[in-house]
Parts: structure tokens; sequence; C-alpha cells
């Protein structure tokens, strides 16, 4: 893959998350928090950035929120050649501007006194203290984990020395001695958090995802206490990559560059751990074993049904079973809204966990909510290449698999953890109100030695031969058949929460009063809406032209919702644009009117860092390539925040090819959500028209989808008395008209019709009509919505059509 460079790379995924984040604040009204870095491993303060200033965040401001490792460090453990690299980044919360980050991290070398040992982990608090809970695990858990390998090994020193042996030999634990000290390890840790003085863990905890890398025998042990993972990106053997290549086809690749070449073959990522959360049913049992309950917040409230706990768990497992009573499998589109199944009290609504192990936690660990680790121990070989440690924020949105993919993408573990980690914060404020602490360690294995690993064996006292061991060459120890030194099964991925893909019910209800403000106001310091025709921007598009524009626009925030007749007045307001190569489309800094989508052509976004200046004319550094293609179905899409407001462009966009793009402008898109609350409006007098009573509430729709927008001068005649007609008319917005009507005897009378009032309904009936009296508009400039009943005619015909075609699919 194409090299980027380092700063290129932290630029862009600083810029994606500044636009992102600055388009948030819009929606909520809302200053941007500060920023703080941590000292040792996370847990950063929130002292930093703007300090409450109304304008848009800067990337110093936003990288104040980032701690990572300054450069990539190289290690060899034993057999095991690695890059590894970390980064956090703490969270946007726009209630609490100054909330530290309440992820850390740690990274040990010379492990327990071993310089082929090493353990990686990450800790992510919760509750009030919950940034204190996760800096004593890190500072606790690592030593104590230690200590306890230490006293291990010297015991089976010392009874080996017991047995006769001279001690020559090199000593390494078995897999279920080193699970037995990180499982005491934990718990130790746990009662140490209950006791300290510095923090209250009543309501606060935080989970824990630990690698112990054993270099000596090629292995490593990974302990899983709550919900954040750990993964492995595995190069697919030859003999099975085009057996999967079908479903695996946008999994990316690792170049010759990174890290120890997959030769072109993709990666697939594995499980290294399994979420420990009420969606899955061993964790669902266990928990109502101790009497709590598990329910969401909906439930909690009253707002969904609860079922009854043997029916939850015979019936496929209730809301977050797989169908058949058990675990659920990745990927499931349910908890839509963000709304997880939560560990409550029989005796009141507390404390409301989404996970079912922590480290603290104390009120909870009565409910069952205990730190005890699942682990699993493997070998590393030849074909696994990324090992990554996260927390929860990183998975929230992606899959394990997605994850793999982008690590796959760089040469560099810093730059993949800048890319998951800048992909992360922005799917989290394109979906939330706000975002997670985010954190992860990535870690490249360059090399396996087999070797190495072939010179050592595992030794449990429990089962020592004391002959054998005596005869034993000097490197090497052995192992008893009775012992448990065989590495674990791979795991399933069944049982993990699912990925969200939809917005939260607060961002949503949240979008829906500031798309209600866009319609209200007005910027004045443009050109005012009224004077802006929508319908000079009015294009046909052909099918795929529509499937191309519902690409693009199904992920941008500003569009979560819209409805179908919304999202065919974007179709028609969409402006075709065809670029030249070299065209600048955007620069930065000018102030943006338009939202553009990729139909076709590769475009550069050059970046001029903050402080320097556009020497050569250039547009700066060229940081991101949006590639479009009709072929690939490839249509991503940039400027969305010009729909919102006016504010300067964060990046140039220069075409690199001939291309297309189409444009949405702001005022169109205005005039869009203007208009179909208009027709909401328009529904509710349809209703109250004779010939449209029996209609449904799609039909209703699709016939106030068929009106068009006219404007009529004072003094204009709309309809006259006695010509043939087949227009019905909606006054609109503060018009008025003048109804005359003639009576008998040659008399006539005059009445007025405002906003919302129609006529011209006697003429909708089948057949040649006429129009029974006149209407003449009144007030300057009369809006008016009119409906041509051969187009409803043709429209509801369409729609009975389609309706009778599904059904017969169905």
């Amino acid at each position: 893959p194409k090299k980027e460079g380092k700063g290129e790379n932290r630029t862009v995924a600083l810029a994606r998350s500044r636009d992102t984040l600055n388009g948030l604040r819009t929606v909520q009204e809302l200053n941007a928090t500060g920023g703080g870095k941590s000292g040792k491993g996370g847990s950063g303060g929130g002292e930093g950035g703007n300090g409450g200033n109304d304008g848009p965040m800067t990337l110093t401001e936003i990288e104040s929120r980032i701690d990572a490792i300054e450069r990539t460090r190289t290690a060899t453990f034993g057999g095991v050649k690695v890059r590894y690299a970390y980064l956090s980044q703490r969270g946007y919360y726009p209630d609490d501007a100054h909330k530290p980050n309440q992820d850390s991290y740690s990274i040990t070398h010379d492990f327990a006194g071993s310089e082929t040992d090493a353990f990686f982990a990450v800790y992510d608090g919760h509750g009030r203290d919950g940034d204190k809970c996760a800096q004593y695990a890190r500072d606790h858990l690592p030593e104590t984990v230690a200590k306890y390998v230490s006293k291990a090994k010297a015991r089976e020193e010392k009874m080996r020395r017991a047995s006769g042996d001279d001690g020559a030999g090199v000593l390494e634990l078995t897999k279920d001695q080193t699970q037995a000290c990180a499982l005491r390890s934990h718990i130790e840790a746990n009662r140490g958090m209950h006791r300290c003085p510095h923090l209250d863990d009543s309501l606060s905890g935080t989970t824990s995802i630990s690698a112990y890398v054993h270099g000596r025998r090629n292995r490593i042990t990974v302990c899983n206490v709550g919900d954040s993972r750990a993964i492995l990106g595995q190069r697919i053997p030859t003999r099975l990559s085009s057996k999967m290549g079908s479903e695996h086809s946008d999994a990316s690749t690792v170049g010759t560059s990174a890290t120890a070449s997959s030769g072109g073959t993709p990666l697939r990522a594995l499980p290294l751990s399994r979420d420990q959360t009420p969606y899955r049913k061993d964790e669902r049992i266990r928990i109502r074993a101790t009497g709590a309950r598990i329910l969401s917040l909906d439930q909690i409230e009253g707002l969904e049904p609860i079922l009854d706990e043997d029916e939850d768990e015979t019936n496929g497992g209730g809301p977050w079973g797989n169908g058949e009573g058990g675990d659920l499998e990745l990927g499931e589109e349910i908890d839509e809204g963000g709304d997880p199944p939560r560990v409550w009290s029989p005796h009141g609504e507390y404390p409301g966990t989404a996970f079912t192990r922590s480290l603290g936690d104390s009120i909870a660990e009565e409910l069952g909510v205990f730190a005890e680790p699942e682990m699993v121990t493997r070998e590393l070989g030849p074909n696994d290449k990324i090992i990554v440690l996260a927390s929860d924020g990183v998975f929230e949105f992606l899959t394990n698999q997605s994850v793999i993919d982008i690590c796959a993408k760089f040469a560099d573990p810093l730059e993949a953890c800048r890319a998951v980690v800048a992909e992360s914060y922005e799917l989290w404020l394109q979906y939330e109100l706000r975002t997670d602490d985010i954190t992860m360690i990535c870690i490249f294995v360059d090399e396996v030695e087999t070797a190495v690993a072939d010179e050592y064996r595992g030794v449990s006292t429990r089962t020592l031969e004391n002959r054998n061991l005596a005869r034993a060459p000097s490197n090497k120890v052995v192992v008893s058949t009775e012992g448990d030194d065989t590495v674990d099964v791979p795991l399933a991925k069944e049982g993990n929460r699912p990925v969200r893909n939809h917005i939260s019910k607060e961002k949503t209800k949240a979008i829906e009063q500031m798309k209600q403000r866009m319609i209200q106001e007005r910027d004045m310091s443009d050109v005012a809406d009224e004077d802006f025709d929508i319908s000079k921007l009015y294009t046909e598009k052909n099918d795929e032209e529509k499937a191309s524009i519902a690409e693009a626009i199904r992920a941008a925030v500003m569009f979560q919702n819209i409805t179908d007749a919304q999202r065919e007045m974007i179709y028609k307001v969409m402006e075709p644009i065809e670029t030249k190569e070299g065209d600048w489309v955007i620069k930065q800094g000018s102030v943006g009117d338009r939202f553009y989508i990729v139909d076709e052509g590769r475009f550069e976004v050059r970046i001029v860092p903050e402080g320097e200046e556009d020497v050569d004319g250039s547009g700066g550094n060229v940081v991101h390539i949006y590639d479009g293609s009709r072929v690939r179905h490839a249509h991503p899409s940039f400027g969305e925040l010009a729909l919102m407001y006016s504010a300067p462009r964060a990046a140039s966009i220069i075409a690199q090819t001939d291309g297309r793009l189409w444009a949405l402008h702001r005022y169109a898109f205005r005039k869009v959500l203007a208009e179909q609350s208009a027709r909401k409006d328009l529904i509710k007098v349809l209703r109250k028209v004779e010939f449209f009573r029996n209609l449904d509430k799609e039909e209703m729709e699709n016939v106030a989808g068929c009106m068009e927008e006219a404007n009529y001068e004072r003094g204009h005649t709309i309809v006259q008395a006695g010509d043939v007609g087949e227009t019905f008319y909606i006054i609109g917005h503060v018009g008025q008209c003048e109804r005359i009507e003639q009576l008998e005897g040659g008399q006539t009378k005059n009445t007025t019709l405002k906003t919302h009032q129609f006529f011209g309904d006697e003429v909708l009936a089948p057949g040649e009509r006429l129009y029974s009296s006149t209407v003449v508009a009144s007030s300057g400039n009369t809006p008016c919505w009119k409906l041509d009943k051969n187009d409803a005619k043709k429209s509801l015909s369409k729609l009975r059509l389609k309706r009778r075609a599904n059904n017969n699919v169905a």
C-alpha cells in the first residue's frame, strides 16, 4: 500500500475529527470541551482546550486530547520480534466539559524479571471515579501479576532443586500455572481497589484487557474482565485464501513494507477475548442467579415490555438472544439506539452496568459483576501479524474485521492507531451526541522464531517426575503427560455485543430540532432564502445516478431519518458538476455553501498546516484521496458542514483526474426541509377534502408528494368559473385569495381564502369537470400548492402496483 507521511496522517485524522466535532457542536449549540494530556498511561485531565469558546476547535485543541507514544517502538521478546504503539484520545462530553480521560494503559518490558516477557494492557474506567479506578489497575495489576509469576517460578525452582536437579535448565510456567497467577492477581487487585482510601468504587470501576507475552515459548495469555477486546490479525493460508475470497473481498492486505509482508493475502480477524455482557446467555444466567434483573433503560422506564426470565431464555434469549436461546452473533442489528441490556439490583434502579465483569464496582459485585478474568493462552505463529488491545470505544461502531483491515493498510503501528482511533471518534460523533474515551495498543508481529520456543517446555510441580527431570538436557525441562500445558481452543465470535449502525435516540431528537431551527431561521449574512429559487436546480436523475447519491448520503449525519419524499427532492436538486484535472473544487479557508458527492474521479485533499503559508500555491500537503467510481460503487462525500452553517473550509479539494461531482447547496437543503415540513401540513388539509378521505397514510403522503409550489402576483386569475379544469389548489403560507361565485339573479358572492384553505376540488372527480367559481390572488406573490389530478392518478397507480408486487413476492 501507499506509504503516507507520519505528520500527514495525523493532520488528516485531526482535521476529520475537527470537522465532525464542530458539526456536532452546531447541532447541539454547545461549546467545545477542553483538552488535556495524561502523565503515565492515560487518564488525562480536561483543563486544556479552548476553554468554552464558541469558535471551531483548532487542530492544536483536538491534538491536546490525544496521548500517544512519540514514535513506534521495536522490541524482541524471546522468539517474537514486534513493533508496537499506543494512543489514547479523551472523549467529548458536552455536559461535562472537563471530564478526564477514564481510559488508561500499561506496557511493561522485562516482566517478572524475564527479559523475554512483556505485559500489555488497556483499562476502561466508568463511574464518577472511573479514571482513578483505571489508574489504580494500571499501577497495581501488572506488578501483582509479576509478583505471583515470580513466586510461582521460585516455588518451582525450589521444588526442582529439592528433586535433585542441578538447576541448569531454564524454567517456564505451564498454562495452568500462568492462568492461576493471573486469576489471583485480578482478584487481589480488585480487593485492593475496594480498600483504597483515594477512590470510591461503590459505583465506579474499570474493565481490563491484557496480553502477557511469554517470549521463550512464543505464547501469549490474554486476560479479559469486561467488554474491552483483544483481537488477532492472522494471514489466511493460501489454501483458504481463494475459498474465502468472496466473503473477504473488502479486506485490506499488508504490503511489503508493513508487518512481515503477508504476500498480498488478506488478514482475518480472530477474537482473543469475548465481551462479558448480558448479550451472552451464560453471563445472563450467572447474573440472574444472584437475583439481579437484566433490563434495558427503555424497559426500566416502561417504554418496552419486560419478559418473564424463563420466557426470555427459552424463547430465543429474549430481545438479546440469537433466536435460539443462545448468544447474540456479532453484527446483528439490535440495540440500534444505543440502549443495551444492563444489570440492575432487584431493590432499585442501580447499578445499571452494561457489562457483567469488572474491577471495582463493589455494589455490582453483589449482583455477580465480579473481577474473575476469562483467559486464553495461545501460541504465536508465522501467520499471526497484528495484535490489537482496545477499549470498547473502538468497537462500538467498528467490527473486529474492520479494525484489522484498517491496521493492515499501514506500515507503522502508530499510524494504524491514529487511523483506527480517528475513524472510531468520527463514528461516535456521527451517531451520538458525545464520544467515548478511546484507547488502543497496536502490535505488529514482524517475526516468530519457532526454533526458540522448541528449546523450552513448561513444568508443573504437581506432575514432576524426578527421574525424567534429572536426566533432562541443560536447556530443557519436561512435562508429565498429566500436566495441563496445552493451548486453548480458538474463541467463538458469538456473544459479543452488536456493532451499532444507527444513531442514538438523543441524537435523532437533536438533529430534528436543529432541522426545524434551520427552517425557521434566516442567515442574513448571505442571500435571503426567499430569493433562492430551488426550481432552477431541478434536474432529472436516472436510477443509477439516484443509487450513487443515495449511497453517499446514507452515512452523512444531516441525512439521517429523511423521508422518501425528502430523498426524492434531494435527488432533484443535486447539481451535476463536471471537473477537469487540476480544477480546485474547494479552497482551504473559503466559506463553503455546498456539500459534494464524488460520482467519478479522484480528488486530492490538501491542507496547509496551521500557522503556515501556502508558499508554492499547491494547497499544502496531500493528506487524503477521495476516489469515486461507478463500477466499484464508491461514492465518497465531503463538505457536509456547509449544509449547517457558513464556516471556512478546513482543506482544499483539487481534481487529480477528470471527474464528476454532485453538489447540494445549503439553501436547497434548507428548502427541502421546509417543503417537507409544509407537506406535512398539506396532508392535514387533504384529509378534509372529500375526494381523498378514503386514502390511507401512505397514499395520502404520495398525493402530497405530487403537489408543486407556484406563486401568483396580486390580481392574477388562478381559475376561471366555467373553464375545464384538472388542477386542485391549496393556499400556502401567508397567502390570500378571493373566491367569486355567481349566484342566481346575476349576483356574486365574494369569499376570502387564507393559508391552508383549498379550492378547485370540484374538478378532481373522473371525467371532464368545470370550475364552479373564479379565484383571484389578492396578496402579493401568493404561494399555492397545486395538484394535477392526472399526475396524482398515475402516482397512486404506481404505488398500488408496487404494493401488489411486494405482496406477491411475500
